[in-house]
């Protein structure tokens, strides 16, 4: 049974399960979707109707990811999460930004973590991650206020998303971690140099953080694949440079058969102190 502690977006208390609902001590209901998933993100916290990804956005990373071409991703992910916490019993997980669900599933599966929470900002994320697990508590939230309670997570991940270190701080334990996964310099430079006029060496490294955290490592890696015209469209529209990009440059990909891609990444691991 999922045991993971929350609280109420709105006033802070803890929120209880009733089967059909969240409630809290002051009566702040949050009814479950018949998907599964609750919406704790209140109208004062929204700064669009529609905040996250686009279910289209969000239909073309499930098929993408389906396709098993970021495993590679997700593999070390787990495998990082589960040394991490060798020793410890009845694991919570929080996946911060959760999309589809995706890394949220595999990892906790490899982690055996019975307590897991799924969370982001987008709730059709979050109705399509619910078919992925119904052992795993689905949320609409943002990363700036976690409806999670204090010191009540063992691990985050935080695969392609923002982290959030004040509220990443105050729901961790002591000696928790947070895995993080941020692109590289080289991630799918190949379509960039496609799509864009001109390419920039940007120098990416994760953000410096201090304060509650210690960094325990960082690695970079990089792997390569190769996608027919149909998976790079979907793969484009799965990504942020499609609103970016020129229409000139995005039909550019209509005459490219084939091509053959690097994703490149960094994976680094905080510890709270």
């Amino acid at each position: 049974m999922n045991n993971i502690k929350m609280i109420c977006p709105i006033c802070g208390e803890p929120l209880l399960s009733t089967g059909k609902s969240f409630v809290c001590t002051t009566h702040h209901s949050f009814d479950i979707a018949k998907q599964g998933y609750v919406n704790l993100l209140p109208v004062q916290n929204k700064k669009s109707l529609h905040p996250g990804d686009t279910r289209e956005m969000l239909n073309a990373r499930r098929n993408f990811l389906n396709s098993g071409i970021y495993l590679p991703i997700c593999n070390e992910v787990a495998e990082k999460a589960c040394e991490l916490t060798k020793n410890l019993e009845n694991i919570s997980m929080a996946d911060i930004g959760c999309g589809e669900g995706y890394y949220t599933t595999a990892v906790r599966s490899a982690l055996n973590a019975q307590d897991c929470i799924g969370i982001d900002i987008s709730k059709d994320a979050v109705k399509m991650a619910c078919s992925r697990s119904k052992d795993i508590v689905w949320a609409v939230a943002t990363a700036g206020c976690l409806p999670i309670e204090d010191e009540s997570i063992d691990i985050i991940t935080a695969v392609f998303s923002l982290i959030s270190k004040a509220e990443f701080s105050r729901i961790l334990k002591h000696g928790g971690y947070i895995i993080e996964v941020t692109a590289g310099n080289n991630h799918l430079i190949e379509l960039k140099e496609i799509i864009y006029d001109s390419v920039y060496i940007q120098h990416k490294q994760p953000a410096y953080i201090d304060g509650d955290f210690t960094e325990i490592s960082r690695t970079e890696s990089s792997f390569t694949f190769t996608l027919n015209n149909s998976q790079l469209k979907e793969l484009l529209l799965m990504t942020p440079h499609l609103w970016r990009i020129k229409k000139e440059n995005r039909e550019k990909l209509d005459d490219i058969p084939q091509l053959t891609l690097t994703a490149n990444y960094w994976l680094r691991v905080l510890k709270k102190k």
